[in-house]
């Protein structure tokens, strides 16, 4: 039996392809004919040329690029895309300038990757209480971590 998942893609840039044989995710790359300008914490919006059918009970997760946010400074507006199974429309990619200068993403670009990862449905059902644990409602620090100072 072939347990293979294929992703079907309809492109008008780029075809994306894994780097390495151990590569989790592929770049993303820009897809606009002419260059596009991001200032300093400006967020703008990057087309790949990309259409997708992700196998059902898959979703793609778009993450930034290391080398892409050391380097230039720029990061995903949203930190994590979700693209689901039923998405049919182009990938768009919303960028952050964090850097002091304007920046220029020219067509080619590697700015992102995608990991296609699996996912459950779970059903929702509302109750009126949960079941106890020994944590309950302790949050951040609760289980005995040491405190994190934060710089000003």
């Amino acid at each position: 039996m072939n347990n293979e998942k294929v992703l079907k893609i309809v492109s008008e840039g780029t075809l994306p392809q894994y780097a390495t044989e151990g590569s989790a995710g592929f770049d993303l790359f820009c897809n606009n004919e002419s260059p596009i300008i991001a200032n300093p914490n400006e967020v703008v919006k990057v087309p790949t040329g990309l259409k997708m059918e992700i196998p059902k009970g898959y979703f793609g997760a778009i993450y930034p690029r290391s080398s892409a946010g050391i380097k230039s400074r720029i990061k995903l507006a949203n930190t994590t895309g979700i693209i689901d199974s039923d998405y049919r429309g182009e990938v768009v990619l919303f960028l952050v300038n964090e850097g002091d200068t304007p920046l220029e993403i020219s067509k080619g670009d590697r700015l992102a990757q995608m990991v296609i990862q699996p996912y459950i449905q779970v059903k929702i059902v509302q109750v009126d209480t949960l079941e106890e644990t020994q944590r309950g409602e302790g949050g951040i620090g609760h289980t005995g971590l040491k405190e994190i100072k934060y710089s000003k």
